[in-house]
């Protein structure tokens, strides 16, 4: 394969930091987002960190490559996961087989390094009848003696939404709009430039709209949705969990894994699935085949 206009400029003498310049505008001209570009180059400059500074790419080995990971994975000291190692592998893996097809070295030493396959396994989610028995515990809160709609308010959010722990702190008052046209949504919003692929606008339900009125009234936040820190949330669904009996650890994960269960299960179209969760489709690969087998096992 001829030089890419990356590449024109690499030989096998040089040092990392230019081959990894030039593959950083090599991802990024293949529409790699910037989340996937910042992992690949973090996992690629634990190797760099690791030979001698003077080591030339074309004097790299599969000895070194296969050195470095027994490292990575027994003698480091920050402990590496199996899925994180994976990872690595797989970063390091398409770098060598960057260089390779582009002619910059005739071998590529990591085509022999063996690859992980580590995928996590399967996540607790909730059952049809459990999900009434939290709702209606969280539900008894709003009738009770004090009424408290805050638990419903959250559980259902989740429920309904999908929305991981980080999503449902940042979500304020303002980015919830009961007028839309096409009915009240919540809109997910990201500071960062680099996590604006991740923003999305979700709809909610009557029901939900209900429990957030009385909630409003109740506690009267002046900005964030949920003031609270995440521990205090956390605590919050423990405590609904416990009250309707679960054996599970309620937990923001397991509501957000029972929600996309859900919309799977009902035929929901895998992509608006992906979408409503906020994932990129390389993610999304290991999350579909999770809910398959999830719902194989429901069935």
């Amino acid at each position: 394969m001829p030089p890419s206009s990356d590449t024109a400029h690499l030989t096998p003498q040089v040092p990392f930091a230019p081959a990894l310049k030039a593959w950083e505008s090599y991802l990024y001209d293949q529409g790699r987002s910037p989340n996937t570009v910042k992992a690949f180059l973090s996992d690629v400059h634990l190797l760099a960190n690791f030979l001698p500074p003077d080591r030339a790419i074309g004097a790299i080995t599969t000895t070194d490559l296969n050195r470095f990971f027994a490292w990575m994975e027994k003698e480091r000291a920050v402990p590496c996961s199996p899925k994180t190692l994976a990872r690595r592998i797989t970063s390091v893996k398409s770098l060598f087989r960057w260089l390779h097809q582009f002619g910059v070295l005739v071998l590529d030493p990591a085509e022999k390094v063996a690859q992980r396959s580590a995928i996590s396994p399967l996540p607790q989610v909730l059952t049809e009848d459990e999900v009434a028995a939290a709702l209606e515990a969280a539900d008894r809160h709003r009738r009770g003696p004090k009424p408290d709609a805050r638990p419903y308010a959250l559980l259902s959010l989740l429920l309904e939404t999908g929305v991981k722990k980080s999503e449902c702190l940042g979500i304020h008052l303002n980015h919830i709009d009961l007028d839309s046209p096409g009915g009240p949504l919540v809109f997910i919003r990201y500071a960062s430039p680099s996590n604006r692929y991740k923003e999305r606008k979700l709809l909610l339900s009557e029901e939900w709209i209900a429990a957030y009125r009385e909630y409003l009234a109740q506690y009267k936040p002046t900005d964030q949705l949920f003031p609270w820190s995440p521990r205090r949330l956390e605590y919050l669904l423990e405590d609904v969990g416990e009250e309707a009996g679960l054996d599970k650890h309620l937990s923001f994960d397991m509501c957000r894994w029972t929600c996309a269960l859900g919309d799977y299960k009902s035929g929901v179209e895998v992509d608006r699935i992906r979408q409503k969760l906020g994932i990129s489709k390389i993610q999304w690969r290991e999350i579909n085949m999770k809910l398959r087998q999830l719902s194989e096992q429901s069935n």
